[in-house]
């Protein structure tokens, strides 16, 4: 299943929630930003200098990467493969420019079994207020960080199913129900 949308819908929120009710299996990412508050290396993400990260794309690590707001973010290709391997379902969670690139990559590897969910939150005053209630982004950044989500806004027309992340239990109610939904033939 992968788990997309702007930044401050609450997609990690929700993702730790599922992760909590469900069988899933969680992919870390590596990613290149600094950590925030009491993340943590190997559970939060694998953090990684530039460099490092750099080196890892050129051996073909990973699964798909994206560069947002002069950050690297990549899905081990390993850890994927792996865990497909052992049967379990993956969660993702995933900016929309990764996920888009995501869905081409699968597509590649013939894997067409997954569930996309757009998380977005009420309205876009919503989504800026969490953001600046983060206290980790300057007001420029917070600006430029508004934008993108205006334009990932528009992106949820690829996905199969949009949430909004109102209420984090609702939310993660909704996605429950939407994943006992029978699989629909495409």
């Amino acid at each position: 299943m992968i788990v997309s949308g702007p930044s401050g819908a609450g997609k990690t929120t929700i993702c730790d929630a599922l992760l909590e009710k469900s069988g899933f299996a969680r992919v870390i990412t590596c990613t290149t930003r600094p950590r925030r508050g009491e993340e943590q290396n190997g559970r939060d993400y694998h953090f990684m200098d530039r460099e490092e990260f750099e080196e890892k794309q050129r051996a073909g690590a990973f699964l798909e990467t994206a560069e947002v707001y002069g950050n690297l973010y990549g899905t081990p290709r390993d850890q994927v493969t792996a865990a497909i391997e052992r049967g379990e379902q993956l969660l993702l969670n995933i900016d929309v420019q990764g996920a888009r690139t995501l869905r081409e990559e699968l597509a590649k590897e013939g894997i067409d079994e997954k569930t996309e969910i757009f998380v977005e939150a009420p309205s876009i005053e919503e989504l800026e207020l969490r953001l600046s209630s983060r206290g980790t982004e300057s007001p420029e950044e917070l600006e430029r960080r508004l934008r993108v989500a205006r334009k990932e806004l528009a992106e949820r027309a690829h996905y199969e199913h949009v949430v909004v992340n109102d209420n984090v239990d609702r939310a993660v109610d909704e996605i429950v129900q939407i994943l006992r939904q029978p699989a629909q033939v495409k």
